[in-house]
C-alpha cells in the first residue's frame, strides 16, 4: 500500500527519507524552508551508513563522489603518534573504508533519486495537524497553502517544529565549546588522517578526494565568541606550532570555506511519533559530532523507517514500531559523542590532556571492535 507522504526538512536525513519512501512507490513531497545552494563542508559516511544507502540504492553513487578512507590515526600536537593502526585493521574491522565527501555532493545524490517536483524550497512548515486519517501541513513563504497527507515526517533539525508539536518545549543549552569546519585543496598523506588533540583542542583531517581536505576544530570557548581577525586567522594563530600537517591544512583553506558553530545539547525527544507523525535525524536525536554519526544515523532512520512501512501499511503501527526499534541503538551513540565531547574539554585543560593521552593505554584490538559495534557496515541492522 502506497501513501502520501510529505517530509518536513531536506537535510541530509530528510532527503534520505524521501529516496527511500520514493523508491518504496510512495508520493512524496518535501518542504524546505531554505534555498541554500552552498557546497558546505564535507561529512564522513562511515560504513554503517554506506549499508543503509545500498538499501535506498544509492551507497556506490555516494562511495564513487567521495574519498575513502581507511586510516584512523591519532597524534598530539606535537606529531608523536598515541594511535597509528593500519589501514587493514580498520578495514577489517569496519568492513569497508568510510567515504569523506563534499555536503553538496551528498545532498545532489539525494536530491537527484527524487521525482522531478518533490523538492519544494522557501515553504516554512508552520503546522502539522492530524486530522483523522490524515495529517495537515500547513506551511508559508514562498507561497503560503496547506497539503493533506497520510503522513509526515518530521526531518526539521535540531529545532524542529514537528517534535515540538509531539513534545512540546525542547530546551537545549551551550555544550561549552565551538566547531569549525573546512575544506582546504591541500593533498593529505593518507597515513596522518584521523585526529591531532592538544590540551582542550581537537583537530581533524581526512582525504576528500586526491586534492582536497576536509578539517574540523573544536575548542572550549564562550558561547557567541568572537574572532576579530576572522575565524580562519584565529585558528591558524592558535594552531601555528602544531605539528603538519595542521598549519600547511589551514593555509591552503580560504576563509570563505570556514564554517563555525557553537555546539549544542538538547533535551532528548522523550517521543519520536504519534499516530501518523514521526520524526527523524537531529529532529529525534541531536548529537554532538565526535563520532561522526549524526548523519550518518540519520541515513539509517530512513532505510528502516521506509523498509517498516514497506512491512506494515498502517503508518500509525510503523511509525511505533521505527521508534522502538531505533532509540536503544541510536541512544548508545549519543551517549557516547557527549562522553567525548566532555572529556575533550575538561577543565582545567591539563586535565583533558591527561584524559586525552590516557587512551594510549586501551588496547587497539578493543578501540577497533567498539568502534566497528558503531560504524561497522555489519553495525547496520534491519528489524526482523
Amino acid at each position: 500500500m502506497t501513501h502520501r507522504i510529505v517530509v518536513v526538512g531536506a537535510g541530509i536525513a530528510g532527503l534520505a527519507t524521501a529516496a527511500a519512501l520514493q523508491g518504496r512507490g510512495h508520493s512524496v513531497t518535501v518542504l524546505e524552508q531554505r534555498d541554500d545552494a552552498s557546497p558546505g563542508a564535507g561529512i564522513s559516511i562511515w560504513p554503517n551508513a554506506l549499508a543503509a544507502l545500498d538499501r535506498v540504492g544509492l551507497g556506490d553513487a555516494v562511495r564513487s563522489a567521495g574519498g575513502a578512507i581507511s586510516a584512523g590515526a591519532l597524534r598530539w600536537h606535537d606529531g608523536s603518534w598515541l594511535r597509528h593502526p593500519s589501514a587493514e585493521r580498520m578495514v577489517r574491522a569496519l568492513g569497508e573504508p568510510l567515504v569523506v565527501v563534499r555536503r553538496a555532493a551528498l545532498r545532489d545524490i539525494l536530491a537527484g533519486a527524487l521525482a522531478p517536483g518533490t523538492l519544494r524550497y522557501g515553504l516554512t512548515a508552520t503546522a502539522v495537524v492530524p486530522t483523522g486519517d490524515t495529517v495537515r501541513v500547513a506551511f508559508t513563504g514562498l507561497e503560503t497553502g496547506a497539503l493533506e497527507a497520510d503522513a509526515v515526517v518530521g526531518a526539521d533539525g535540531t529545532h524542529s517544529l514537528v517534535a515540538r508539536m509531539l513534545n512540546g518545549p525542547l530546551a537545549s543549552r551551550y555544550a561549552g565549546y565551538t566547531a569549525w569546519r573546512g575544506v582546504a585543496d591541500f593533498r593529505l598523506d593518507p597515513d596522518v588522517a584521523g585526529e591531532t588533540l592538544g590540551a582542550g583542542l581537537e583537530v581533524g583531517h581526512v582525504p576528500m578526494g586526491a586534492d582536497r581536505t576536509y578539517w574540523f576544530a573544536t575548542e572550549r570557548l564562550p558561547e557567541g565568541h568572537c574572532c576579530a581577525d576572522g575565524e580562519l586567522a584565529y585558528l591558524m594563530s592558535r594552531l601555528a606550532r602544531w605539528a603538519d600537517p595542521i598549519p600547511a591544512i589551514l593555509a591552503a583553506t580560504r576563509p570563505q570555506d570556514v564554517l563555525r558553530n557553537d555546539l549544542y545539547d538538547r533535551a532528548p525527544a522523550r517521543r519520536w511519533a504519534r499516530g501518523r507523525v514521526v520524526i527523524v535525524g537531529d529532529a529525534a536525536h541531536p548529537m554532538r559530532p565526535h563520532l561522526g554519526q549524526g548523519g550518518c544515523q540519520g541515513i539509517e532512520d530512513a532505510a528502516i523507517l521506509a523498509e517498516l512501512l514497506d512491512c506494515d501499511p498502517d503508518p500509525s503501527s510503523a511509525f511505533a514500531r521505527f521508534e522502538k526499534f531505533r532509540r536503544p541503538r541510536v541512544r548508545t551513540v549519543v551517549r557516547e559523542s557527549r562522553m567525548i565531547g566532555q572529556m575533550l574539554n575538561l577543565r582545567p585543560a591539563l586535565l583533558s590532556a591527561a584524559a586525552s593521552r590516557a587512551t594510549v593505554a586501551i588496547p587497539e584490538a578493543l578501540v577497533a571492535r567498539h568502534l566497528a559495534g558503531i560504524a561497522a557496515h555489519s553495525a547496520f541492522r534491519l528489524p526482523v
